[in-house]
């Protein structure tokens, strides 16, 4: 707020919320509380659904919890009071929002300054309670495909492989999910964004498996393969590529790299590979309380990473028409490397 020679900020996203109140249990989907923070108070305001559970998560804290039956636009008025002052706001509030906090703001001395990824960029460096509570999704993740490659056979759909996945996350442990699975089998894994169907497995083929549990509050993501009996030689030669690239990048990340530098070095090794323009996205993604966060490994990120960045390593291989593989683990940036929370194997899982 210094840096921005603002007064205060005026929140609405909900997982910038729940970052700044650190309160577990108590937020759900439903966009419904807005926050102001000062230099000497932070106010969160919410509505009765909510007023006693938020209360409870706030003793002992510094939040304060207003539960007053107004608009978020009013009470943010009523939170910064009549003094000059210049509100700092998201530019991803509605449009509706916006023009709300403009009519309560006409007749007082408040600038509204405009401000993008203020508060994204703070969450792009975890703390160890952060780290903690993604090794915990990861945990169940990894045991989900564990589970999944004794599961699945040949004969058995997308979906159906897509639904014990999920179920057996929500069994053991996962609040959520990160993200809708996905599971995409043969040609359906050149897409990579697959949603599963009724494809059924066949044998010969490799099925894409994209998927990840939201634990304490936090996500993880991993991407592997089952192989439905011994791949073909080209298939065998994708995959020894991207876990190539996937290994190397691993390697490489520490604090200082290029976000960029590490996408480029994924796609070296693609190239080389014989497999050059088969990837198409980013090698990897933020995750945190959103399953893609700042910072990026794609050509866009000319920053350093910092300890304390978790991110995603996921090259993948995409030849539309016959298959599609990609090889994802995430970690964190140490102070000296890169700490992978995956423990699944990257050896090639035949089944």
């Amino acid at each position: 707020m210094a840096d921005l020679k603002a007064d205060a900020i005026y929140v609405r996203d909900q997982s910038n919320l729940r970052w700044l109140t650190a309160f577990d249990g108590v937020f759900d989907d439903e966009d419904a509380h807005a926050m102001v923070v000062t230099p000497g108070c932070a106010v969160l305001h919410t509505d009765s659904r909510y007023d006693e559970a938020f209360g409870r998560a706030a003793k002992g804290t510094e939040v304060r919890i207003d539960g007053s039956r107004k608009t978020h636009a009013a009470f943010a008025k009523a939170a910064i009071g009549d003094a000059a002052a210049t509100l700092a706001i998201e530019t991803s509030i509605e449009l509706g929002e916006y023009r709300s906090l403009e009519k309560e703001f006409a007749d007082a001395p408040i600038r509204m300054l405009e401000t993008s990824g203020v508060i994204v960029g703070l969450r792009e460096v975890k703390d160890a309670d952060e780290v903690a509570r993604m090794k915990a999704a990861q945990a169940i993740t990894d045991a989900a495909f564990a589970h999944i490659a004794a599961f699945a056979k040949p004969g058995m759909t997308e979906r159906e492989v897509q639904i014990e996945l999920e179920d057996f996350m929500l069994r053991h442990g996962a609040e959520g999910l990160a993200f809708s699975s996905i599971v995409a089998t043969g040609a359906n894994g050149a897409s990579p964004h697959a949603i599963p169907g009724e494809t059924m497995l066949e044998a010969g083929q490799c099925v894409v498996l994209d998927f990840g549990a939201r634990a304490r509050g936090y996500c993880s993501d991993m991407t592997r393969m089952l192989f439905l009996g011994e791949p073909d030689e080209r298939m065998r030669r994708a995959y020894e590529i991207i876990r190539e690239a996937n290994e190397r990048v691993e390697d490489a990340l520490r604090p200082g790299v290029i976000g960029a530098d590490m996408h480029q070095l994924a796609e070296d090794v693609l190239v080389q590979g014989g497999f050059g323009n088969k990837m198409g996205h980013g090698l990897g993604h933020g995750v945190g309380i959103d399953i893609h966060e700042e910072p990026v490994l794609s050509p866009r990120n000319k920053k350093p990473l910092a300890p304390g960045n978790v991110v995603t390593v996921e090259p993948g291989i995409y030849v539309a028409g016959e298959f599609g593989m990609r090889l994802e683990d995430f970690g964190v940036v140490t102070h000296d490397g890169f700490e992978v929370f995956t423990q699944s194997t990257h050896e090639m899982v035949i089944i």
